[in-house]
């Protein structure tokens, strides 16, 4: 599966790692990859869908909205 999620509230190389770090803790994530300029962050994984929101939130960010899901 590949997801991408709009984090709107992302503004740097420290949010950028906080939120990669975070993503890479859950089993099954591939891949991350962070567009700061864009605010989107896309996962590669079989990680479950809630669980790739959460970690984002745990991590102190806000997922405004699904971009895209590629099965």
């Amino acid at each position: 599966m590949k997801v991408t999620l709009k984090v709107p509230d992302m503004t740097c190389d420290h949010c950028k790692m906080a939120i990669s770090k975070a993503l890479r803790q859950l089993d099954k994530i591939e891949d991350v990859v962070i567009d700061l300029n864009t605010k989107l962050v896309e996962v590669v994984g079989l990680a479950a869908l809630p669980d790739v929101v959460n970690a984002i939130k745990g991590a102190g960010y806000t997922v405004e909205e699904i971009v895209h899901i590629q099965k």
